[in-house]
């Protein structure tokens, strides 16, 4: 493996037994596991996608000093029927809640996301149809 000067390198491992399966870990030592007992393989893509994206939403949002109280954020994917099942599509479902947001920031603040911050979109883009649709619920 070569590694390029000025570029960021990450490793991330897994770990297979009979009795665990299959568990993976960041450098952190952070732990997902796998079908058969977890996560779907196929479903951390989606979940790549969307965590990395709403961690960017969050943060610009509180930096535009946007009463942000929750966001929530589901990803709908679309896969061929057959192996290798590529991801063909993704629609991301926004879902802001606060007291006086601007649907203009949070909107601003996904494209910004999309565009510019959120490696796994950028790496995505290409490869793969990505939509999105956003709902800014007001909170009393």
């Amino acid at each position: 493996m070569r590694y390029t000067a000025g570029m960021a390198n990450n490793i991330v491992h897994l770990n297979w037994n009979p009795e665990t399966q299959f568990v993976l870990r960041d450098n952190e030592n952070y732990q997902i596991v796998m079908k058969p007992k977890g996560v779907k393989a196929s479903d951390l893509l989606t979940m790549g996608l969307i965590g990395c994206s709403s961690h960017d939403v969050v943060e610009i949002l509180q930096k535009q000093r946007q009463d942000l109280r929750e966001l929530r954020v589901t990803a709908d994917s679309v896969q061929d029927d057959d192996p290798p099942w590529r991801f063909r599509k993704i629609h991301i479902r926004f879902q802001a809640v606060g007291k006086g947001l601007d649907v203009e920031k949070v909107c601003k603040a996904i494209k910004l996301s999309e565009e510019k911050y959120c490696s796994v979109y950028v790496t995505l883009r290409e490869a793969v149809e990505i939509t999105n649709e956003v709902e800014v619920v007001e909170m009393k």
